[in-house]
């Protein structure tokens, strides 16, 4: 591991059986009971495959693209609910957006796991503490559990969120990385599928110690330029950046107070704030935005949003704000307030770029 690698301090955050968490979340009767995402089988569903599934339903050996044939033998008892991609990107842009506001090098990488680069914390004690802030504001803000991975580089951070799930936080300094990925599974170092693993394990490699005693021409000779990776991960060696990925789509921020809020100038403050910090994100990278939303939680986790695009792009403060005071206006029910935010979005101008697994090779 290089020095500026022993710098960095990276989290991987990573929702817990996603799908399932929201549709338990809104449902309290299918707590504690094993629930399947995927098209059920008693309906006449039977070549579909589960989405993903509640621990409960892990127990029982289920597992993601298993078909919910398999699933259904395996427990008849399971509860299949079809995937409702509209309240998962929902819940998933809210939960970006906490993110959001703890780095300004953050990279989601799909709808439910996301990097944060938090290098600018000045030691790993400090990073525990934001780990275990960052679960806690999720937890209260959207009623779900992540598990937390921080380590100085993305495939450490990567591997160490997996390792306590569901609702764990792990924590990898750099002087602890060999030890730590020494008795590991090879599988769990990511780009190592079912296939790659069944062709290591072929030729006795089962852990990434094994992993680590393989000379580096021969990984290349059996999986080409992911061979070189495997190597170089086995080792902790990863100097990927966590980047945006191209084409932001908005910047936001939201608020939750400590006992729900019924005073207006309350929330006009809060919202005179939030305006301020998203322009300064937003003019940081150089971009204009067109549309404003502003969100409303009530009592009772009672969402309330509406969106207003304007007839030109703007870097304007004011405009944003005057915009965002119009919207509240009209959004308004006159009930007590849990939590307020404002996103823009619809952005013109900026850089940008995305960094990809593939990648890895030619950034080492």
């Amino acid at each position: 591991m290089n020095e500026d690698e022993e710098r960095r301090i990276i989290f991987h955050i990573d929702m817990d059986s996603f799908y399932a968490s929201v549709e338990m979340r809104d449902r309290p009767e299918l707590a504690k009971k094993p629930v399947v995402i995927g098209a059920d089988p008693k309906e006449g569903h039977g070549r579909g495959v589960v989405s993903t599934c509640s621990y409960e339903a892990r127990e029982f050996g289920i597992r993601s693209a298993m078909p919910v044939s398999t699933a259904y033998r395996i427990c008849p008892e399971c509860i299949f609910l079809p995937v409702n991609m509209p309240l998962y990107r929902k819940v998933s842009e809210n939960v970006m957006e906490i993110l959001r506001q703890y780095s300004e090098k953050f990279q989601q990488v799909s709808v439910d796991e996301a990097y944060l680069d938090m290098s600018h914390l000045a030691d790993y004690g400090a990073a525990e503490d934001t780990g275990y802030r960052i679960k806690n504001k999720i937890k209260q803000e959207e009623r779900i559990t992540c598990s937390v991975g921080i380590g100085p580089s993305m495939v450490i951070a990567k591997i160490a969120s997996d390792y306590r799930k569901p609702d764990g936080l792990t924590i990898v300094k750099p002087e602890d990385v060999m030890d730590f990925l020494a008795p590991l599974p090879a599988v769990k170092i990511p780009g190592i599928g079912r296939k790659s693993a069944a062709k290591l394990e072929r030729n006795g490699i089962i852990t990434i110690a094994d992993l680590r005693k393989c000379d580096i021409q021969s990984l290349i000779s059996a999986f080409g330029r992911h061979g070189e990776a495997m190597y170089r991960m086995a080792r902790g060696t990863d100097n990927r950046e966590v980047r945006e990925r191209e084409g932001r789509k908005s910047i936001g921020r939201q608020t939750t107070y400590e006992e729900d809020v019924s005073d207006t100038d309350v929330i006009m403050k809060s919202l005179d704030w939030i305006c301020r910090d998203i322009h300064r994100r937003m003019s940081e990278r150089g971009y204009r935005c067109r549309t404003v939303t502003v969100k409303i939680r009530y009592s009772g986790f009672i969402d309330r949003a509406k969106s207003k695009s304007l007839s030109h792009h703007t870097d304007s403060l004011s405009e944003i704000m005057n915009n965002a005071k119009e919207i509240f206006t009209d959004l308004y029910e006159n009930k007590p307030v849990r939590s307020f935010g404002i996103t823009i979005s619809g952005f013109e101008g900026g850089n940008s770029h995305q960094t990809s697994l593939d990648e890895y090779i030619s950034l080492r």
